[in-house]
């Protein structure tokens, strides 16, 4: 099955306008020339007011990673926020593709993909979703 429906997870808590926007904008881009569809929870900007809207954030959030079949994370560096949503997707049993050059084991066994640029992220997208790639521990054999 073909991905219809992606939502951007990424950083955007202490980002500026372009660490937040460069990023999905290129990847919006990018799938829409594939004909798939993005949620962007940026287009919600409560930077700075972020505690006393905590509730609706999260809910909003969850609802849109309930909506969607794929989730497309952007963990170029650690954050509480996209960590949580790729936890949710995961446990959602939502496709998730990370971007990420990080070896972090959590993020390796709740992504099924883990790929070093967005390029690469999309370009999986187009394929729908493939099986898990298999983790391989250092000096160990897949497993």
């Amino acid at each position: 099955m073909k991905t219809k429906l992606v939502y951007l997870a990424g950083p955007i808590f202490g980002k500026s306008d372009d660490e937040c926007f460069a990023w999905r904008n290129e990847a919006r881009e990018k799938l829409n020339a594939k004909n798939i569809l993005s949620v962007n929870p940026f287009m919600r900007d409560y930077r700075g007011i972020e505690t006393e809207h905590s509730d609706k954030i999260v809910t909003t959030d969850k609802g849109w990673i309930m909506s969607c079949d794929t989730v497309l994370a952007y963990c170029v560096e650690p954050s509480f926020g996209t960590a949580m949503e790729v936890l949710f997707a995961w446990e959602q049993r939502k496709f998730i593709v990370a971007v990420s050059k990080h070896g972090s084991p959590w993020l390796h066994y709740h992504a099924d993909h883990v790929v070093p640029d967005l390029h690469t992220a999309v370009d999986l997208l187009d394929c729908g979703p493939l099986p898990k790639a298999t983790l391989v521990p250092t000096g160990g054999e897949p497993t």
